[in-house]
C-alpha cells in the first residue's frame, strides 16, 4: 500500500500540490475505468497528526483521501483554497462518470413481478 500525501501544512495548499492530488486522482479513476472503484472521503481537519488534546484550529482545513484499495491519496485544503480546489475537482469528476452504467428499470420490474407471481 502506497500512501501519497500531496499537502503542506504550513501554508495549506500549494498550486503543485492540489494540481498533483488531482492529477493522482485522474490516474486512479483511468485506472479503474472497467473495473474497480475508488473511494473518496472528505472531513475537517485539525491539524493533529496523532491523538492529542483538541487545540484551538488557527485556519479551517479539509482533509481530502482517495483510494482504489492499491493507491492512497490525502491532501489538506485551505478555507481559501477549497472553491479553486472544488471547480477543479467537479471538472475531474464530470469528465470520469461517463464509464458508469446506466441503469436498467425494465429489468428490475420483471425480476418484482416473478417475485410476485
Amino acid at each position: 500500500i502506497c500512501l501519497v500525501l500531496f499537502s503542506d501544512l504550513s501554508s495549506g495548499i500549494n498550486a503543485e500540490y492540489g494540481d498533483g492530488f488531482l492529477h493522482g486522482l485522474t490516474k486512479m479513476f483511468q485506472n479503474n475505468r472497467s473495473s474497480g472503484s475508488v473511494s473518496i472521503t472528505l472531513k475537517k481537519y485539525d491539524g493533529r497528526t496523532t491523538r492529542q488534546k483538541p487545540q484551538q484550529p488557527i485556519e479551517n482545513l479539509c482533509l481530502i483521501r482517495a483510494s482504489d484499495n492499491k493507491v492512497k491519496l490525502s491532501t489538506v485544503i485551505s478555507s481559501k483554497e477549497v472553491t479553486k480546489f472544488q471547480m477543479s475537482y467537479a471538472t475531474l469528476l464530470r469528465g470520469n462518470m461517463d464509464s458508469l452504467k446506466k441503469h436498467d428499470k425494465n429489468k428490475e420490474r420483471k425480476e418484482r413481478k416473478r417475485k410476485d407471481l
